[in-house]
């Protein structure tokens, strides 16, 4: 087969612009709220059943002294992160920036100053896009009903009160919070809600037909046109979110491959949570990272700062070893996808493809001793193959016949030092 002759697999068109996201491959996710106070999971509220008058403690305390935010935007640069998402209100109902439909923002906390206005600026400074997370829960909102993932479900006096709260006086309120957000930053690239929640035998739930999502959507794209929205308004829009798992291939909707982003943590929680250990490795992220772009797909990952408003040392540290793999192995991320069907890709090892200047990324997971074995059509493409940390040449043999041809690629005795993951460039012809 010729090379413009293999298949490749393409999503289907979205109403937003997703052509610069498929591309970039790669963003910084920011949970961050009163919850890095208590710092023991951004669902502490939640999960502990902690009533307003307790978790009050929490907002009389924030006073994020040390947030810098232009440290942040440049961790996720040299990381090679292209964009950030982060939680302009998260399910406690706090708000990072000055809005006007509220009080519980933290302009009324002791900092007392909008965060998230020279956040924006900070990214952007580095060249990254926006994009704004808000929750459709709300658990400080008065007219917000329960539901089972309220903190006062279990609460009977509190449920007795269900029945006079308004859940359209709440939609309304997050319809304006929206608007506030979509006029008051600039451009914004991403808006990425979260989530309709289930109903259960006590609480009925809450999605499209709460939220009136499809008028909420309308009103978005009237807004911003080219913006980027989740599916989590139980409405599928522009990008599929996995969440804390690693499809097997490419997300497919009615059978359709559709645009895809994994998002994840670096450990067992999104927000900053003091004594959980269970952290990923770096080589484990690249290689998050390398899978999901394999299969069509972005990597999301997500960054809890301390509530003093720092990336800890755990981020910090697997920030800038992913910066040191992707200063070098950029190019089998960025404009990369799934390689084209036909091609088998080597045991212990993970294609990536750049259709627009047909090369070839094989990205080894195991370090072998010798050679690796090309077979089939991607043998038969194969026109000059280099380590792509240093850009030397691997030598390679060929064999095999016109129907069966093979490639044997010499490789260095040692692993190269400088990469947690190695990667062959191949340059295909």
């Amino acid at each position: 087969m010729e090379l413009n002759e293999l298949t490749l697999i393409h999503p289907q068109p979205t109403p937003g612009d997703t052509k610069w996201f498929r591309h970039d491959r790669f963003g910084m996710f920011i949970h961050w709220g009163l919850y890095a106070l208590p710092a023991r999971h951004e669902w502490v509220k939640s999960h502990e059943r902690i009533p307003d008058d307790v978790y009050d403690k929490y907002f009389r305390h924030f006073n994020p002294d040390l947030y810098e935010p232009a440290i942040w935007a440049k961790a996720a640069a040299n990381a090679g992160m292209k964009y950030f998402v982060i939680t302009t209100k998260h399910h406690e109902g706090f708000c990072l920036w000055d809005s006007a439909l509220t009080d519980y923002k933290s302009t009324n906390t002791p900092y007392g100053k909008d965060i998230l206005h020279p956040m924006v600026d900070a990214f952007r400074g580095e060249g990254l896009r926006t994009g704004f997370y808000h929750s459709l829960l709300d658990w400080h909102h008065p007219e917000y009903p329960l539901d089972e993932c309220h903190p006062m479900r279990d609460n009977a006096e509190y449920a007795a009160e269900d029945k006079n709260r308004d859940v359209n006086k709440y939609v309304d309120y997050l319809y304006g919070q929206t608007d506030e957000l979509l006029t008051q930053f600039g451009k914004i690239d991403i808006l990425w809600y979260d989530f309709s929640v289930g109903k259960s035998n006590r609480y009925p739930g809450k999605g499209k037909d709460i939220w009136r999502s499809e008028e909420l959507i309308a009103r978005i794209r009237s807004r911003q046109p080219d913006i980027i929205i989740d599916d989590r308004l139980q409405i599928d829009q522009d990008v599929k979110t996995p969440e804390q798992y690693m499809p097997g291939e490419w997300v497919r909707v009615g059978g359709q491959p559709v645009v895809w982003e994994g998002c994840h943590t670096f450990s067992g929680s999104w927000g900053y949570h003091r004594d959980e250990e269970s952290w990923k490795t770096p080589e484990q992220l690249i290689i998050m990272l390398i899978d999901s772009v394999s299969k069509g797909g972005n990597l999301l990952l997500n960054v809890g700062p301390t509530g003093r408003g720092e990336f800890d040392e755990r981020a910090l540290n697997r920030l800038e070893a992913i910066g040191k793999w992707m200063k070098r192995h950029s190019r089998s991320i960025y404009g990369c996808t799934q390689a084209p069907l036909e091609f088998d890709c080597p045991r212990d090892c993970i294609y990536t493809y750049n259709p627009d200047t047909q090369c070839l990324y094989l990205h080894i997971l195991a370090w072998r001793f010798d050679n690796i074995l090309l077979t089939g059509e991607a043998a038969r493409h194969v026109d000059y193959v280099q380590l792509l940390s240093d850009a030397s040449e691997i030598r390679f043999d060929r064999s095999g016949s016109d129907e069966n041809p093979e490639i044997r690629l010499k490789l260095p005795l040692k692993k190269p030092t400088v990469a947690e993951i190695p990667v062959l460039e191949i340059f295909l012809k």
